[in-house]
């Protein structure tokens, strides 16, 4: 039921065509066919002035737009503060309202604007100048006031917007967005932007842990530990077995070097082969003494490779140190727990 329209919604009754493949496939084309105009006209010279004041900015860069614009220029300036570039989205409307407060003489000022007419923007211009900022305009028709009020223009070659009537901005902003965004790309390169400076900024998500989390970070420790002795009988270390969430048993000599690893999987093999000689039987006997085993400061995403590598899939590795000494254990479950 949960995926039936609303009982309020009658669409048997409404005006309009079923959407055919042919369809879609003539669209999704004229749309590339208009990137691609694009593409093939855009000025280099002007990208690459544009892209050189902004890899050489002292001060923020500040994206502004208004309508659909403006989501693009909030986009644009969000993917440059995650690649450590100083960016920030300016509101037209606030800006006017005090927030052209923010703006200094070392700032830049980039509006968005497929018409170049935006009365916003217009408006905004002699208040961000007074500032002091540089203003560069991004816009797509030529001849437009917005382009001859600024220090610098870059024309967006658009030939017309996908819509039937070529008035939705569908295209105009896609090509603002590609734009943007591939520019992004180049001050990245220009700046030699690591992955870890990349995953630094992006602590929350898993492109960050992925880049950030060592395997100590996520790992049990201490008291989180299912250790025994490889003298202690089975039987006898049932609640640490299934106690402590690991699933398995790291079994340890006097000095807290690890000997091997009894899984509850052993268990259930050793109950099948012995009967009820398990009763008599050490861990020792039966652990498996060549585990995988990983170090403190290897990668958290390589210890779930490891875990994944053949001959066969595992779910926990022991934690140990140059030595052997057993430091903790990570498990496939802490790391999908801890968004890896």
């Amino acid at each position: 039921m949960g995926s039936l329209p609303p009982t309020h919604l009658d669409f048997s009754s409404a005006n309009h065509q079923d959407i055919s493949k042919d369809n879609l496939v003539s669209l999704f084309k004229s749309q590339q066919d208009l990137l691609n105009h694009f593409f093939k006209h855009l000025d280099l010279s002007q990208t690459l002035s544009f892209s050189r004041l902004l890899l050489s900015a002292s001060g923020t860069v500040f994206f502004t737009g208004v309508g659909k614009s403006a989501f693009v220029a909030n986009k644009v300036s969000q993917t440059l503060v995650s690649l450590s570039f100083r960016s920030s989205f300016l509101s037209p409307l606030d800006a006017l309202h005090g927030d052209i407060g923010a703006l200094a003489p070392r700032d830049i000022l980039v509006l968005f604007s497929k018409s170049g007419a935006t009365e916003e923007l217009l408006r905004l211009v002699p208040c961000a100048k007074a500032r002091g900022a540089f203003l560069v305009s991004l816009t797509s028709v030529p001849g437009n006031p917005l382009a001859g009020v600024c220090d610098m223009n870059v024309h967006l070659p658009l030939e017309r917007e996908l819509c039937p009537f070529n008035l939705a901005p569908v295209t105009s902003t896609a090509i603002q967005m590609v734009f943007g965004d591939t520019i992004a790309v180049a001050l990245m390169a220009a700046r030699n932007l690591t992955k870890e400076e990349y995953g630094a900024n992006h602590p929350a998500g898993r492109i960050g842990k992925s880049l950030i989390f060592k395997v100590k970070d996520v790992m049990k420790k201490k008291d989180e530990l299912p250790v025994c002795k490889e003298g202690d009988l089975i039987m006898d270390q049932l609640v640490e077995l299934t106690s402590k969430g690991c699933g398995c048993l790291l079994v340890v000599d006097e000095g807290h070097r690890l000997i091997g690893t009894f899984t509850d999987g052993d268990l259930r093999r050793t109950l099948k082969a012995s009967g009820e000689a398990i009763f008599k039987l050490t861990v020792g006997e039966m652990c498996n003494r060549k585990p995988r085993t990983i170090g403190p400061e290897t990668m958290a995403v390589e210890a779930m490779k490891k875990m994944e590598s053949p001959p066969s899939p595992v779910q926990f590795l022991p934690v140990v140190n140059e030595d052997n000494t057993l430091i903790g254990i990570v498990t496939l479950h802490g790391l999908v727990s801890a968004g890896l």
